[in-house]
């Protein structure tokens, strides 16, 4: 149990604070993909009778990111497209395998919807580690991360090496939620990604607002995932997933009163002058 609430506590804020970017970007699809090509990952480590399923998963996931990479710079199809390709192809290739293991499917189980309470020593020392990378990697590079997600053309005349910087985000966000995995599954763990920032851009007015929000409501659905999973003997994936969405619909209650009070103020104000 300790051991699940600090990979909750590291890796749920660091998926949070990147989905601020991913969503941005319009790249939630980019990392579902990621995700479901590390079943792929897992089914061949399983295969070749590895121990230890974190390193083929995380393979793989780079493997995806880096083909759906190379197809975008070499062919004229389109973004989605590409990714639509990978993410059915990587699919069907972990289902056959997985037909092929036969008596090994229960092992699967839990990379498909998450088993945090599996974790072990090793598993939390990388996602400690991952934390310290990507969040000093993300303010490092704040400001051409903002430029870049807002106006890409824009960054390039501006002098900012895109095409780096961009591989060093695919990086981070492959590794991350390749690692994520174990938190939420493969099925759910796109959710980290999205929720949180979406619900932070619901309270906030600029993005560095929206980073601090997010990171925290990340940490607290994370926590109190975990928390409600021990309590009420449900997975942990879910209960993490549900209590983002419960704090998502909290925060367009609560957003929503701000701006109309906001904007009454401003009527008041207006009418006065």
């Amino acid at each position: 149990m300790l051991r699940a609430l600090a990979a909750a506590a590291l890796l749920a804020p660091t998926c949070a604070l990147l989905g601020v970017f991913v969503t941005a970007r319009r790249m939630s699809f980019f990392s579902d993909t990621i995700a479901h090509g590390a079943l792929a990952g897992v089914a061949l480590g399983v295969w070749f009778g590895m121990t230890e399923l974190t390193v083929p998963m995380v393979l793989f996931s780079l493997l995806v990111a880096a083909a759906i990479l190379w197809i975008k710079e070499n062919t004229e199809l389109m973004t989605d497209t590409i990714m639509a390709l990978l993410l059915s192809g990587s699919v069907a290739f972990g289902m056959i395998i997985l037909k092929l293991l036969g008596g090994s499917l229960a092992r699967i189980h839990g990379y498909l919807f998450g088993d945090i309470l599996a974790v072990g020593s090793e598993d939390v020392v990388f996602a400690a580690i991952l934390f310290a990378v990507v969040f000093g990697g993300i303010f490092w590079k704040l400001s051409q991360l903002t430029l870049l997600s807002a106006h890409e053309e824009m960054a390039h005349v501006c002098g900012i090496s895109v095409k780096a910087l961009n591989y060093l985000f695919i990086l981070g966000l492959t590794v991350t939620v390749a690692m994520s995995i174990r938190l939420l599954g493969i099925i759910l763990v796109t959710a980290l990604l999205v929720v949180p920032p979406a619900a932070a851009r619901n309270i906030s007015g600029n993005l560095r607002q929206q980073i601090v929000f997010s990171v925290l409501l990340g940490l607290a659905a994370g926590i109190a995932g975990i928390v409600a999973s021990f309590q009420f003997d449900v997975p942990c994936g879910p209960a993490i997933v549900l209590v983002s969405i419960g704090l998502f619909i909290v925060t367009l209650v609560v957003g929503k009163f701000l701006h109309r009070s906001s904007r009454n103020e401003t009527a008041v104000t207006s009418a006065s002058a």
